[in-house]
């Protein structure tokens, strides 16, 4: 017998083919590459593309308040790297668990009054662990997803290996059509988001639980673009509207109005338990840093008293709109703190990304698909406090000239 003669793979023809789609379709990602200037945020240094260090503006941070330069952050993560040193040492089982770690559950399960928290090293493992070990653990579970539900979710629903069904972006009437189609003795879990980060838009929670009460659901919500950013203490959207105590699991993270690093869950103690015990992406996982921890933990103090910095952040996203709105720029109708501007071109989309940063020395990067569907491709600017009217006005003259220099049309 003869062995048949095959062609080997070609790995790197088959390699080089997938990243030269990503650059036919506009939507290969370059990372910028910058400092932060320390205590004087939104200004960076580039060091792209030139010699030496530029200065630049960011305006496209999801550090929402500047947390990450705040002085009681930096200072409680200076203190505990001169006490306890840098890393963790382990998992959380296996030396990895600290007073710091156990400090910050307690601040985030009062925050957002539930029993115990639960931290992980991001917020992508916190929905991806949380979902798919839940999901698991209960026999026969349906899950409902919002179809704009990030991609962690998405991933932790789909390791779950629970039947999912899919209901249109904050429709109710269409969620309750699957609840009714659903038999009654399957457990059923309603996932979903209070602040949507690529519309800025809000999700009807109080109408889901709702949903969750009459059809014996439990719910999932994801406030990771609100916490931080509202209620009277960063409690979220669900905060806010007086509702944090009819959700079973309220998840957040720690890298966007926090200004650090890290995700977590809050919910009563056996929910808490259950995933701290059966989640590999947590069991196996290495801990955040207790220095990171400490400065997470000042963090979130810090926006338990303090509103001035949601206050400031607010307007500043108000005044955005309506400069952008009087230069006929394609705002979206955001109804949070994300000023999206609608390009609908992925290639055109980078192309006034590079022009900013290149002649206007602003950083802003262009929202491509998976991200958001096809067709919507958008720049997405988070102004913070610091950002000022000037910068907001000298932002919207140089977009108006460019989508004048690349043949965009403004809007009505």
């Amino acid at each position: 017998m003869f062995a048949l003669e095959t062609a080997s793979p070609d790995y790197d023809r088959i390699f080089a083919q997938a990243i030269d789609r990503l650059h036919a379709e506009g939507r290969y990602r370059v990372f910028i590459d910058i400092l932060r200037n320390r205590g004087s945020f939104p200004d960076a240094r580039c060091f792209a593309g030139h010699n030496g260090p530029k200065p630049i503006t960011v305006w496209c941070s999801n550090d929402y308040l500047a947390m990450g330069q705040h002085p009681s952050v930096i200072a409680a993560m200076e203190e505990a790297l001169h006490d306890v040193g840098a890393g963790a040492g382990g998992t959380r089982n296996i030396s990895g668990n600290t007073h710091y770690h156990v400090e910050l559950e307690a601040e985030l399960a009062d925050l957002h009054g539930k029993e115990a928290g639960l931290i992980f090293t991001s917020g992508y493992i916190s929905n991806e662990a949380t979902l798919s070990t839940i999901g698991k653990l209960l026999p026969g579970c349906v899950i409902f997803s919002d179809e704009l539900n990030h991609a962690s979710m998405i991933a932790g629903i789909r390791n779950s290996g629970c039947e999912k069904r899919v209901f249109r972006h904050n429709d109710v009437a269409h969620l309750e059509e699957l609840l009714a189609a659903t038999p009654a003795e399957l457990p059923k879990l309603i996932a979903f988001e209070s602040v949507y980060s690529m519309d800025g838009d809000i999700g009807p929670i109080e109408a889901i639980c709702d949903l969750a009460d009459k059809y014996n659901a439990i719910t999932y919500l994801d406030e990771v673009h609100a916490v931080g950013m509202y209620g009277a203490r960063g409690g979220g959207i669900s905060e806010r509207d007086g509702l944090a105590h009819r959700l079973t699991i309220i998840e957040g993270t720690l890298g966007k109005a926090f200004g650090v690093m890290g995700g977590y869950i809050t919910a009563d103690k056996n929910i808490v338990d259950v995933v701290r015990s059966y989640a590999p992406g947590f069991i196996f996982t290495t801990s955040l840093s207790p220095v990171l921890v400490a400065g997470a933990l000042a963090s979130v103090k810090h926006l338990k008293q303090s509103s001035a910095e949601r206050e400031g952040q607010q307007a500043a996203a108000a005044r955005l709109k309506a400069i952008f709105a009087e230069a006929h720029l394609p705002v979206m109708n955001s109804t949070t703190h994300i000023v999206p501007l609608m390009v609908g071109d992925p290639v055109k989309a980078k192309r006034i990304s590079d022009i900013l940063l290149a002649e206007y020395g602003v950083y802003v990067q262009p929202i491509n698909f998976p991200t958001v569907p096809r067709g919507t491709e958008r720049l997405r600017f988070t102004p913070g406090p610091a950002h000022t009217e000037a910068m907001m006005s000298d932002l919207a003259s140089a977009l108006v000239e460019i989508w004048d220099r690349i043949e965009l049309k403004l809007a009505a």
